[in-house]
């Protein structure tokens, strides 16, 4: 137990930074809302309003949650606490795969485990370090509510939710650590699941029951296989249900029992899926600065691939049952088929441009990580070897920031394939098929710049390219696709590329926010280009 201690510690003190910043965003994102909210919609009446139009639009409730009354304490609850867990799900398993296999691979874990240690202690620290971090994210999202005025007993019902809800996903980063050789492929997959879950729990509560007044739904059954939707079960503020909470922590329980399993069954730095031995020597396409940067990150592209597909999978499916239900349900108005026909487009049109959106930021997040890998490389003294040969350094960043934009383009492609497919399976014709395709090109501009700027980053600041590069897609996440949600003014929303993302409708679609973005980001591109012969290679 005290090398645990010892071990645990060391967690913490590497973590402190980055452990301090989620929390405290995630907690002031709860405080922040329910001001926001309270501004926007501060009597009842207007919130009464609101959550009809939500309840009768389907696709709001995908990114949104269930409704639950008008209520200032229910209503934050649906606003907000789906995105909470989201990002309580990125965190928990970005440190699961950062101290498990990502110790594996540089060495570290090797080292460790020929001490008294073994191998149990660090998995046991890791296990305790997990279970803390949500402990005080819970109570980070409880004070976060009680601070803007909520009731305190469901400020605590709902952080503890979140909480819940990142220890389950503690437990999917940490099997998916023991499947993959690579912390990349295993960061990839795992951000899939959390937003494969985000998306089954949107799938649930927009085909879910609708309430006579349009008050509340209930959810439908894709939603009871989602853990961020478990937490939604908890209903705080209404209901207080603690017992849904046992689902996502006997999910962690479980995960965890077939991680100790597996890891009694193998060596040190071994996987589930073990990749294939090389030839002797490499073909000669396979010699050059883009081919070793494809070698390096192709797991973690097929996974953004992966996810990508299944989101467009997803839209499809999802698109076809709401359309179905706009021409089928009596308690959706004439009034809302006018709107939604005078904006040009379908509602299977409008599901699609705010499931894309997701898809434009795992489309981004490949291309932020294909920097933060040369990083990666960089820091780790390889890339001295690399550069050691015929190879300019202009050529090998050139290298990886073209694969960076090619990654993003094929997470975009996977993306329109699945939807494309979905649709077409289900019989919608709602939705013209080039209008999937132009939509998905549509997130690209938004994604490149999400390359070019952490691509600056590193040949300017080195050491802050991995804090800076998730921090501003972070901020450009929640400020370009929550912001407006929650209030926020509009020319800080604006700072946002997504913000400026061109929407694909019959009646025409301005490509002028993407015009603009491709330029920024080429001029981006160029300037770290020019920039990067001029600074020298290390590990600090």
């Amino acid at each position: 137990m005290p090398t645990v201690w010892v071990l645990y510690r060391q967690r913490l003190r590497r973590d402190r930074w980055q452990l301090l910043s989620w929390v405290l965003s995630i907690g002031v994102l709860a405080w922040f809302a329910v001001e926001a909210i309270t501004k926007t919609f501060g009597d009842e009446a207007s919130r009464a309003q609101v959550l009809k139009l939500a309840t009768a639009t389907p696709a709001i409730l995908v990114l949104r949650g269930l409704a639950r009354g008008p209520g200032l304490d229910s209503f934050t609850f649906f606003e907000i606490f789906t995105f909470l867990a989201l990002l309580a799900g990125f965190m928990n398993t970005f440190m699961a795969v950062r101290h498990t296999r990502a110790e594996e691979e540089s060495g570290r874990a090797e080292l460790v485990s020929a001490t008294a240690a073994g191998r149990w202690a660090p998995f046991a620290a890791t296990v305790l370090h997990g279970i803390v971090a949500n402990l005080v994210l819970a109570a980070a999202v409880a004070l976060g509510f009680m601070g803007g005025g909520l009731a305190p007993a469901g400020s605590v019902v709902a952080g503890l939710a979140t909480g819940a809800v990142g220890l389950a996903f503690l437990g999917v980063g940490l099997l998916a650590a023991e499947f993959f050789s690579t912390s990349r492929a295993a960061n990839g997959i795992s951000a899939t699941l959390v937003m494969v879950a985000y998306l089954l729990r949107g799938f649930g509560d927009a085909t879910g029951s609708v309430s006579p007044d349009g008050m509340t739904v209930t959810a439908a059954w894709p939603s009871w296989i989602s853990p961020i939707g478990w937490g939604q079960q908890t209903f705080a503020y209404t209901g207080n249900q603690l017992w849904p909470l046992l689902l996502p922590v006997g999910l962690a329980t479980v995960c965890g029992a077939v991680v100790v399993l597996i890891m009694s069954r193998r060596d040190v730095g071994a996987s589930i899926l073990v990749g294939r031995r090389g030839r002797w020597e490499a073909r000669p396409w396979l010699r050059g600065p883009f081919a070793l940067a494809w070698r390096l990150q192709q797991g973690s592209i097929i996974g953004w691939c992966a996810g990508g597909f299944a989101t467009g999978l997803i839209t499809g499916s999802l698109g076809s049952a709401i359309q179905s239900t706009l021409n089928s349900n009596a308690s959706i108005t004439a009034a809302l088929r006018e709107m939604i026909q005078a904006q040009g487009t379908s509602m299977t049109q409008l599901l699609v441009a705010a499931l894309f959106e997701i898809a434009g930021v795992l489309a981004a997040a490949c291309g932020v990580q294909a920097i933060l890998r040369m990083r990666q490389e960089e820091a780790a003294g390889t890339a001295e070897f690399v550069l050691s040969e015929p190879v300019g350094r202009v050529r090998w960043l050139g290298s990886f920031m073209g694969l960076g934009a090619i990654s993003v383009v094929l997470v975009m492609a996977f993306t329109a394939l699945g939807a494309w497919l979905s649709l077409v399976a289900s019989g919608d014709t709602s939705t013209a098929v080039g209008d999937v395709w132009a939509t998905g090109v549509a997130q690209l501009p938004a994604a490149l710049i999400y390359l070019a700027v952490p691509a600056v980053v590193f040949v300017v600041w080195p050491r802050a390219t991995i804090p800076a590069g998730w921090a501003l897609l972070g901020i450009g996440v929640v400020l370009g696709v929550y912001g407006g949600m929650v209030g926020l003014d509009q020319k800080i929303v604006d700072l946002s590329p997504f913000t400026h993302t061109p929407v694909v409708t019959d009646t025409g679609t301005d490509w002028s926010g993407g015009f603009w973005m491709l330029g920024i980001a080429a001029v981006i591109a160029v300037i770290a280009l020019v920039t990067v012969p001029r600074r020298e290679v290390g590990t600090a």
